[in-house]
């Protein structure tokens, strides 16, 4: 299971946010990646966690949304999955298009 987790401290390590998870369950991977925002050129830390099991990482989540690390209350969501569907991506990204499909919203293809 794949979870987004956002509005890290900047100085948070792979192993710190490793530890957070683990009293859930195994963590498969520890993903952190640090950015600028676009418009205030603000850095900003956020992660993907892959947890071993969804049973896991959904007790993760549950118990881990909103706790505070480093002085910022963290953001804990079940990640969405990525499409395997390449060329749909590739065309929905060339036209600038949103990347859900009809389908995906609950509407007749």
């Amino acid at each position: 299971m794949n979870i987004y987790v956002g509005n890290l401290p900047l100085e948070l390590t792979e192993d710190e946010l490793r530890r957070e998870f683990s009293a859930f369950g195994q963590v498969k991977s520890v993903s952190l990646i640090k950015e600028t925002y676009a418009g205030s050129l603000q850095p900003r830390l956020y992660a993907f966690v892959e947890m071993d099991s969804k049973i896991e990482g959904e007790a993760a989540v549950f118990k881990l949304k909103g706790k505070e690390i480093g002085g910022r209350e963290i953001e804990v969501i079940t990640a969405l999955p990525l499409s395997n569907d390449k060329q749909r991506m590739s065309f929905n990204i060339k036209k600038g298009r949103h990347l859900h499909t009809r389908r995906q919203l609950g509407h007749q293809a």
